[in-house]
């Protein structure tokens, strides 16, 4: 369901309905306070799962910091079905974060709160679309405390998760990463920045016994059309340098992909769209696009 006052439970509904009601052999369920996505149109008893109603009456692009245990309840109970084995994958519509955490909610984002609530160790945020995948490894911190936040180990280990990922997930048999600078020209061998020098390079060298790795690299000339072919995933130093070029080639059916959970999890790759929330505005692309990505890693992982 995600935020009710926002994009979520319109998109949801709309891509239930444009996909049947199913993605392969697997059925989709809706999962949230019944008369949020009831209002959204005609939707089949059997394809709801009911958690906690809301706390407060709905207001169509208000986000209201009493539903904060509806909003939550939503995502345990999707959870909970999928560590079960009573559900392949999750795919989250859009949380207002500021509410939430107005509500009480202590996670930055759908990222922190998963892999608390599954007991992960850890838990990477991929963007995927446009073909092209990205990884930030700081994610929702101030721009200032990102380099603080660079280690080499943080590297190393958000690379083995993501060259595991795309071999596992992808079924791309010898993934190709490609690893960011952090300063502008990657540092020009220190006379910028040491960042590159004392801390990536060392990181990507020791990634090279996972697979082939390249970096670290400019990020202003890593995105281009000819690159890209160059890589299949690509690790920048914080959330902007990845989410921008992700952005910019697959505003509307990027998807955001949890690596290193128990479970599947996709999520569409935009915000709640308060603004234009009950309006009939709202394109439900890239929730389209989740979904199908959560099936496809669901087939990669558990067989079709």
């Amino acid at each position: 369901m995600g935020e009710p006052a926002g994009i979520g439970p319109e998109v949801a509904v709309a891509a239930w309905r444009v996909l049947g009601g199913r993605i392969g052999r697997r059925a989709l369920k809706l999962v949230g306070d019944a008369s949020v996505l009831r209002a959204q149109g005609d939707v089949a008893k059997d394809a709801l799962i009911e958690s906690h109603p809301l706390g407060a009456p709905l207001r169509v692009g208000h986000a209201d910091p009493a539903n904060t245990h509806a909003v939550v309840d939503a995502i345990d109970t999707a959870v909970a079905m999928a560590m079960q084995g009573a559900a392949s994958a999750v795919v989250t519509a859009p949380i207002h974060k500021a509410s939430l955490m107005q509500g009480g909610f202590e996670f930055p984002g759908h990222t922190e709160y998963l892999q608390k609530i599954t007991e992960a160790p850890r838990a990477v945020m991929m963007l995927a679309g446009g073909g092209l995948r990205v990884v930030p490894l700081t994610i929702h911190i101030a721009l200032k405390d990102v380099p603080g936040r660079i280690s080499e180990v943080a590297i190393v280990e958000t690379g083995e998760i993501i060259l595991r990922a795309l071999k596992d997930d992808f079924g791309i048999a010898r993934p190709r990463l490609a690893v960011s600078g952090l300063n502008p020209h990657a540092g020009e061998d220190g006379e910028i920045g040491r960042e590159e020098r004392d801390i990536i390079r060392p990181a990507c060298e020791a990634l090279r016994a996972e697979g082939t790795v390249i970096g670290p690299l400019p990020a202003d000339t890593m995105f281009h059309e000819e690159a890209r072919a160059r890589y299949d995933a690509a690790l920048c130093m914080y959330h902007d340098q990845a989410l921008i070029p992700l952005k910019t080639l697959a505003f509307w059916d990027g998807v955001n992909v949890t690596l290193d959970l128990p479970i599947v999890r996709t999520s569409p790759d935009h915000g709640t769209a308060l603004d234009i929330a009950g309006k009939g505005k709202a394109d439900p692309r890239s929730m389209i696009a989740a979904i199908k990505m959560a099936a496809d890693i669901a087939d990669a992982r558990f067989g079709r």
